[in-house]
């Protein structure tokens, strides 16, 4: 096999990991306990993909710090006993690299938090490059993280394709001027992401495989 593109860059939560039940419970967690109040599932899985604090101080003004502080809390205690490997997800790894492809994670999550996640499913060793959200000012939907990415790597954003769950996800890639794949088993709903116009969308990761990698030439 060859790949289609050299660099394939990642989200993590709900494409790397199937981490959103974790994230979900996180959030229900800190409203909970700081407000004694709750939120849908649909509009905390629209909150996935943004920085944490930002997102939950824009919603609860003047509360994001303390609630940003239990969910990561609660979120850490819980972390290894419910975020689960993605099947597929490590042998496609692999499969890219011994095909020539290196491989990034773009993340709005910290660095300490997307390394935890990267070795609780087996991942860690298999990643060239993280961006995650102390390394760059803007973040998703803006384009910064994934140019800060290929940036790292030297290569020409053009030369990548970014793969994730999220419409914010799809608009980063777009306006990076990166191709990019849409996953369906994380926090996004087909039509939603469809309607982003990523260059694909795909249901597992025999799927994603095949958008990914080509047969090679004789």
């Amino acid at each position: 096999m060859s790949v289609r593109w050299p660099v394939v860059l990642f989200d993590f939560d709900g494409t790397l990991a199937d981490s959103i039940p974790l994230i979900v419970a996180s959030y229900r967690h800190a409203l909970s306990s700081v407000l004694g109040s709750s939120a849908s599932e649909d509009e905390v899985r629209s909150w996935i993909g943004r920085p944490l604090q930002p997102v939950l101080e824009e919603r609860y003004p003047g509360r994001g710090a303390e609630l940003t502080q239990v969910y990561r809390r609660w979120n850490l205690a819980n972390h290894d006993e419910l975020i689960r490997t993605v099947e597929g997800v490590p042998e496609l790894l692999d499969e890219l690299h011994s095909a020539g492809a290196r491989t990034g994670v773009v993340s709005s999550k910290k660095l300490e938090t997307v390394r935890l996640g990267l070795a609780a499913v087996g991942l860690d060793g298999r990643i060239d490059v993280i961006a995650a959200e102390e390394h760059t000012q803007l973040h998703k939907p803006h384009p910064e993280p994934l140019l800060y990415a290929a940036d790292r790597l030297g290569v020409h954003p053009g030369d990548c394709v970014y793969v994730g769950d999220a419409t914010v996800d799809v608009e980063a890639a777009r306006a990076a001027g990166m191709a990019v794949v849409a996953v369906t088993w994380g926090a996004g709903l087909r039509a939603l992401l469809e309607a982003a116009g990523p260059d694909a969308v795909v249901d597992d990761a025999r799927s994603l495989r095949a958008e990914l990698l080509v047969p090679a030439h004789p």
